[in-house]
């Protein structure tokens, strides 16, 4: 499983509003981040669909957290950018394995699923206030 450029983007922008603490520009945000003001929209559209950030328009609009960082986990940015965290495509219910019956009795399955569990717990623990100074 590796984690894409556009998620790990989308963590830099979080973390920019969060350090912020208020609105902030998308230009100010792509500067900070360095992500391109493009990419930083698309990010953006994203976040806030997902109830994370919500924009402010006009003149003076711009970008902020949509609740505290407090409440924003690392997962819940990864997965509005990258869908469910999965570490193996056998874990999709869409997934139809060709080397067992059920997937419930191979035990490379149960292994990921474990695994699995435990990046996810770990990525939904992690909240963006931990990283603020």
């Amino acid at each position: 499983m590796r984690m894409t450029h556009e998620a790990d983007y989308a963590i830099r922008v979080v973390y920019c509003l969060a350090e912020a603490g208020e609105k902030v520009s998308a230009k100010d945000i792509s500067e900070r981040t360095g992500v391109s003001l493009r990419f930083a929209l698309k990010i953006l559209r994203k976040l806030i669909l997902a109830g994370i950030v919500k924009s402010y328009k006009g003149v003076s609009g711009g970008y902020a957290l949509q609740k505290p960082p407090s409440e924003i986990s690392l997962g819940e940015i990864v997965e509005c950018i990258d869908g469910p965290i999965m570490i193996n495509h056998c874990l999709s219910n869409e997934f139809d394995c060709s080397r067992v019956d059920s997937k419930s009795d191979c035990g490379f399955r149960k292994i990921f699923v474990s695994i699995n569990r435990t990046i996810w717990q770990e990525l939904h623990d992690a909240k963006i206030d931990r990283f603020i100074n």
